[in-house]
């Protein structure tokens, strides 16, 4: 997949702010982290779920073959008991009983058909503890053990083998080995360690392996972020950069660089529009404009009313074709934005408006704080507070107040310009800021229709938001809030 060329002439000479090629930067934050840490617990619960049933295999397997070498030992000393107890010679074998308990640790007795010992390589074995009576009595009915007893290495009780003593189907006795399991524990043990030693590298690899997995996964992701960051903040030569990942994401960002290069074409050509159409459209106003001026002369006093409507009109035409020109470059971008002082602004604006509002009759009362850094794109707030002061002066009547008024606020500072004028109906507040709207009340009275409009973009441009609101008792609360140094930041 490789990057896609720029579409249209503006971007081949850098005309987009904030138009670059960036480098990729690593993949991370919290979508890495999340899919870490998923894929290392799910290895865990699998390598838990495989190594629980495999460590209990272990220990039965160790326990069997320890089971399997003393009932072979067991079975030995039964087929030796059956001769013995019946011709009664028994001093052989517990000479053979007791050589046994001293090479190998493991005690070993004889009981007749009715469970009284006979024979024993130790003193001190206690027939009537349950586990070595319940052995006894299930050889004597004949019964013999096929596998060992469940066995844990942390329970320490000895490993208890009986068969029966006889021959023709006939009990005669039993023969009983007990074996101690100190050994056969630490077998276990020492293969459960070596299991969960395997585990632990197993999920140290793959804790290892997920992290360059996670970065394959995600750069498309992180790239597309980037993109769709830069798309939204106007930088409409931003693209997500090519590179290796799953084939889904490499298509995704094929389709969302398609995508972009189709906005920014529009985009472009919308603006290219506007402003080609009224840069066009100046030049002849301006010459129309000096011919009529140089016909005034010519005018008689009969028509000289007409020839007053004709001026008038060509210089509306002109200020709509200014404020086309401004709402089209009413756009800024993360680059654009820089370190304002609003509470300076609203000082310069409402020193500038004092004369035309005294001339109307209106005062305009600067109020509220005396420093307000925010964060706006230069020029942005100026102009926007020159369109809402001269909608103020327009509108608001003579005898009315007009309130410039800076308040800080955590994170934000907002900027209200409030007029105790007859202000515009609930419904008619939503559309004030559409493009070329006018109240029903004032559609005869001089200007584009695009004052609101250009405030509004040019605050949400630079990161903020315009409000129109109803004033108490009555008027018009235009508030605009801009993000302040941090959150700016």
């Amino acid at each position: 997949m490789v990057r896609r060329s720029r579409p249209s002439a503006g971007w081949a000479t850098g005309s987009w702010p904030g138009s670059s090629r960036r480098r990729p930067a690593p993949p991370g934050g919290e979508m890495r982290r999340r899919l870490i840490v998923t894929y290392v617990t799910l290895l865990a619960a699998v390598l838990v779920g495989l190594n629980v049933p495999l460590a209990v295999t272990i220990a039965g397997t160790v326990a069997n073959r320890m089971f399997a070498d003393r009932q072979g030992d067991t079975a030995r000393f039964a087929s030796l008991a059956e001769p013995a107890l019946r011709t009664n010679q028994l001093g052989a074998l517990g000479n053979q009983l007791r050589q046994h308990d001293q090479m190998f640790g493991i005690a070993a007795a004889v009981v007749t058909r009715d469970g009284r010992p006979v024979l024993a390589s130790r003193s001190g074995i206690d027939l009537t503890e349950p586990r070595l009576r319940e052995a006894v009595d299930a050889a004597l009915s004949g019964q013999r053990a096929d596998l060992a007893p469940r066995t844990w290495p942390w329970q320490g009780a000895p490993m208890v083998v009986a068969e029966p003593v006889g021959r023709g189907g006939e009990v005669t006795g039993a023969a009983l080995t007990i074996s101690p399991t100190g050994a056969l524990n630490q077998a276990i043990w020492r293969s459960w360690a070596l299991l969960v030693g395997v585990s632990v590298l197993v999920l140290l690899a793959g804790a290892a392996a997920a992290a360059p997995l996670a970065n394959w996964m995600l750069r498309p992701v992180q790239q597309l972020d980037q993109a769709a960051h830069a798309l939204a903040a106007g930088r409409f030569g931003d693209r997500a950069l090519a590179g290796p990942g799953p084939p889904e994401l490499q298509r995704l960002t094929g389709s969302f660089n398609t995508m972009a290069d189709r906005v920014a074409t529009l985009v472009e050509r919308q603006r290219s529009f506007v402003s080609y159409a009224s840069h066009q459209l100046r030049t002849p106003l301006a010459t129309l404009r000096l011919w009529v001026e140089n016909l005034a002369p010519s005018v008689t006093p009969a028509g000289r009313h007409d020839h007053r409507m004709v001026a008038d009109e060509i210089e509306r035409m002109g200020e709509m074709c200014d404020a086309l020109l401004t709402y089209a470059r009413a756009e800024a971008t993360a680059d654009d934005v820089a370190d304002v002082d609003a509470a300076e602004v609203a000082d310069a604006r409402v020193a500038i408006w004092s004369q035309a509002s005294g001339q109307a009759g209106i005062t305009l009362v600067r109020a509220g704080e005396r420093r307000a850094p925010v964060r706006a794109a230069p020029q942005a707030l100026d102009q926007a507070l020159d369109a809402l002061l001269s909608n103020a002066v327009k509108f608001v009547g003579q005898g009315s107040q007009v309130v410039v008024l800076v308040d800080n606020l955590p994170g934000w500072v907002d900027i209200h310009v409030i007029d105790n004028g007859p202000g515009l109906p609930a419904g008619d507040l939503a559309q004030a800021a559409q493009p070329f709207w006018r109240s029903p009340g004032h559609q005869n009275v001089d200007g584009s229709g695009l004052g609101m409009t250009v405030a509004e973009a040019l605050i949400t441009a630079s990161g903020g938001r315009l409000d129109l609101l109803p004033a108490q008792p009555h008027g018009l609360h235009a508030r605009v809030r801009l993000p302040g140094p941090a959150a700016g930041s």
